[in-house]
């Protein structure tokens, strides 16, 4: 059995365990899932985190991400 490579982290997006590049920020990650930012929030351990962090935000080992459709209401 080969260890996980130092230069990725484990994370859950919207319930899935995937493997991700060390450093890989939220941004990048809603890239890499082929969606447009427009109309979409993020969680990240259960906190929020708005739009003009999403680029400095940086994914670790064990985050828990939810990539969701915000939806006007009330």
């Amino acid at each position: 059995m080969t260890a996980p490579a130092a230069d990725a982290v484990a994370v859950l997006v919207n319930g899935a365990s995937r493997r991700l590049p060390a450093g890989t920020s939220v941004a990048t990650l809603v890239a890499s899932l082929g969606r447009s930012p427009q109309g979409l929030a993020v969680a990240v351990n259960l906190e929020v985190v708005v739009r003009s962090r999403w680029e400095a935000t940086l994914l670790g080992e064990g985050d828990r991400v939810e990539v969701l459709t915000a939806a006007q209401g009330g």
